[in-house]
């Protein structure tokens, strides 16, 4: 799939912003602040709702601005679709596909695929479990739009059931509070069994690529490997609901204590290892640039055969690589459909580099 013209409103540090992209690969660039990042940013934002530098919306909009508007002309199996989106600072987001509103903004999911390279992703390695998470969450939100729904009642569910343990004040609960208690745990855990279930099999299709990927791209002989990681699971295969209900059962009377729930796909974590060592400590600087790297082909490969090449989005990583690790990074990715990269100079490019550039004046 490809975008074909992109319009930005009051977005980020664009007040008014149209671009047409032509061709397979258009390199945007511009010195920092420019707002190079900012353009990209908003392409990926119709394939997810949220940006892949912030938590939240409200950097999105200009200072000043109550909403911000995105609309992107799409092209997806010979078929084009117009997307806009009104990210509010008060009230929900709304959107509108081909000029008609759609009920809830979750709704556009599935519609636009991107896949995102940026220097961020370096979190993936020497960040927390929580980037982890949210990696593994993203891809199967772009394998299956549904999943964002089940991630969100999860997370309700969740919180109604933190909130009960708290206003318990470390004392036994009332009968009311149990049944209560009792009615958020099986919605716990039968949303967190299908979220693991779900986690795992994306995990599965990533895998094999990302050992294949960040061989290559490092050089390296070392083995890369990455699982799925819960102190409540033993077995990934078999029973998970079971396990997730005897874990919470096991833990009652600490999560009584800490009024917090202690247990479940909110607290799991992506273990990566290389040559049999936990990567966050053992890995250089370069190496966990490869690893980061192996980890995004991977998710642009299994989209790829999924469906359609994503549009494939890199922003600005070709600075923090040296040359061999940028051939290697083009190498690994040919025949793209649609690549849209932003440098802050053309010298950070790779060699033999083609395609539209647009470059971004100086204010």
């Amino acid at each position: 799939m490809r975008i074909n013209a992109l319009t930005l409103n009051n977005f980020r540090n664009h007040k008014n912003l149209s671009l047409n992209f032509v061709g397979p690969t258009t390199t945007i660039v511009g010195r920092n602040g420019r707002g190079k990042t900012n353009i990209v940013e908003a392409v990926n934002y119709f394939a997810t709702l949220s940006s892949h530098r912030v938590a939240s919306d409200q950097p999105l909009i200009q200072t000043d601005e109550i909403s911000a508007q995105i609309t992107g002309v799409f092209e997806k199996h010979g078929r084009l679709a117009t997307a806009e989106i009104t990210i509010n600072q008060n009230g929900p987001n709304k959107v509108l596909l081909n000029k008609s509103a759609l009920p809830k903004p979750r709704d556009l999911l599935g519609l636009v695929n991107a896949v995102v390279f940026a220097p961020e992703d370096l979190a993936l390695v020497k960040g927390e479990p929580t980037d982890r998470r949210k990696f593994l969450d993203d891809f199967s939100v772009l394998l299956s739009p549904k999943f964002s729904n089940k991630r969100s009642e999860y997370d309700r569910a969740l919180k109604q059931r933190n909130s009960l343990l708290k206003s318990a004040g470390r004392k036994e609960l009332s009968t009311t509070a149990k049944a209560t208690l009792a009615v958020w745990d099986e919605q716990l855990i039968t949303l967190g069994t299908q979220i693991v279930e779900q986690r795992i099999n994306s995990l599965k299709l990533l895998t094999p690529f990302i050992s294949q990927h960040g061989a290559t791209l490092s050089d390296s002989h070392e083995p890369l490997i990455i699982n799925y990681s819960a102190k409540w699971l033993t077995d990934l295969e078999n029973n998970i609901g079971e396990q997730l209900s005897d874990a919470l059962e096991q833990k009652h009377k600490e999560e009584i204590d800490r009024g917090m729930t202690l247990v479940g796909p909110h607290r799991d974590e992506l273990e990566i290892n290389l040559s049999g060592m936990p990567a966050k400590g053992y890995a250089s600087h370069g190496q966990s640039w490869s690893i980061s790297l192996a980890m995004r082909i991977a998710t642009f490969n299994v989209l790829r055969e999924h469906d359609d090449d994503p549009i494939l989005i890199l922003d600005d990583v070709f600075a923090e690589l040296d040359q061999r690790r940028r051939t290697r990074l083009l190498n690994a990715l040919t025949n793209v459909e649609q690549t849209l990269i932003t440098a802050a100079v053309v010298e950070d490019l790779p060699d033999g580099l083609v395609g539209e550039q647009i470059v971004l004046a100086d204010n």
